[in-house]
């Protein structure tokens, strides 16, 4: 028997009820009735959804989901509460039981993330092909025809760009700054890295190492295993329930997460070549402070040079010394551990590669 109160809300459930802009809408109404006529191929699809005190919002997600999909594929939502303290987990436990075949819930015993929650949903999902939304109803599952069409271009991921935005401006703008700067440092040109609503090849998922705050540079993270990654343009809601979860921090956070992802994707399996470049300036910079200022100016300043170049000059061997420390840990870990971005082998089949 179905618990009412998991189905009561159902024929009810009013998606997302704003447009971004009338003329946002009429351009994507036309971009729509291109698509919703397209022949869907039936597979098996997984969506994960991080939650974080989204109890208002858990059933009318997946009403709006499983009326997307269900005629058409096989597919399961993954719920996975991320330490919420409202009655997120009580909503998901009575969606689970009243539809056991297409929900399932992860718990976690205290909030680890929202990289952490994904991990956790990417390697529990099951289809060939994973979707990642927003808890907040936010992102508008009326989509997924589309983000399915561009991936059978050849696509390995495909990330939403939320061009028309409902968020405040301390949100939008410091947004657009980072997202030119990691299409830079990354090497993946999008116009929005963050966007939640992602779709993956399962391969990428289950491929993919994200922890702390890198669910940010996924398509980064995916380009460095080979995976190619592009963008449509998704209608972004207004929120309807509860607040973001997000504060000024996370920018800062964003910014050496930017810095991580340039040394992975240039350093990571030489970092003598980086520890040797940082060397080499400070030997130079010591070798100008400590021999060439004190020649000129006053005594006390031409101390402070000598003493500041004394110091560059003394650390340039231990930075050094740590690069070769790290190649040999490099060395003696990478021939376990290291997997080749091989995707096809004429001798053997692909499953085994």
């Amino acid at each position: 028997m179905t618990p009412p109160s998991v189905l009561s809300p159902a024929p009810k459930a009013s998606p997302v009820a704003v447009s971004a802009t009338q003329q946002g809408k009429r351009e994507f109404d036309a971009i729509r009735r291109r698509t919703d006529d397209a022949p869907v191929v039936s597979r098996m699809l997984s969506f994960v959804i991080p939650i974080k005190d989204e109890q208002d919002s858990i059933v009318d997600l997946y009403c709006l989901i499983e009326r997307e999909v269900e005629a058409n594929s096989a597919f399961e939502v993954i719920f996975v509460d991320d330490g919420s303290r409202d009655g997120s987990w009580e909503m998901i436990s009575e969606l689970a039981l009243a539809k056991p075949d297409h929900v399932r819930g992860i718990r976690f015993r205290r909030n680890a993330g929202k990289a952490a929650a994904l991990s956790a949903g990417f390697q529990s999902a099951r289809g060939s092909v994973v979707f990642t939304l927003d808890g907040d109803l936010q992102d508008d599952p009326h989509e997924i025809r589309r983000f399915l069409a561009k991936l059978d271009e050849g696509y390995d991921l495909v990330s939403g760009w939320k061009k028309v935005r409902h968020d405040p401006w301390h949100k939008v703008w410091p947004s657009r700054v980072f997202n030119r700067m990691i299409s830079h440092l990354g090497g993946v040109p999008l116009h929005d890295h963050n966007c939640g609503f992602k779709c993956y090849r399962a391969e990428v998922a289950k491929n993919l190492a994200v922890y702390g705050d890198l669910h940010r540079m996924i398509p980064s993270l995916a380009a460095m295993q080979g995976y190619r990654s592009t963008e449509i343009e998704v209608l972004h809601h207004p929120r309807l329930h509860g607040t973001s979860k997000y504060g000024v921090g996370r920018f800062l956070r964003g910014f050496f997460d930017m810095l991580t992802i340039y040394f992975l994707r240039h350093f990571s399996e030489r970092p003598a070549h980086f520890c040797g470049g940082v060397g080499a300036v400070m030997l130079l910079m010591g070798i100008i402070l400590f021999c060439g200022v004190p020649l000129a100016g006053a005594e006390s300043p031409r101390l402070a040079a000598v003493g500041m170049g004394a110091a560059l000059l003394a650390a340039t061997p231990v930075i050094w010394t740590l690069g070769f420390i790290a190649e040999l840990l490099n060395r003696s870990t990478l021939h376990r551990q290291r997997k080749l971005p091989i995707c096809e082998d004429t001798d053997e089949p692909i499953s085994s590669i």
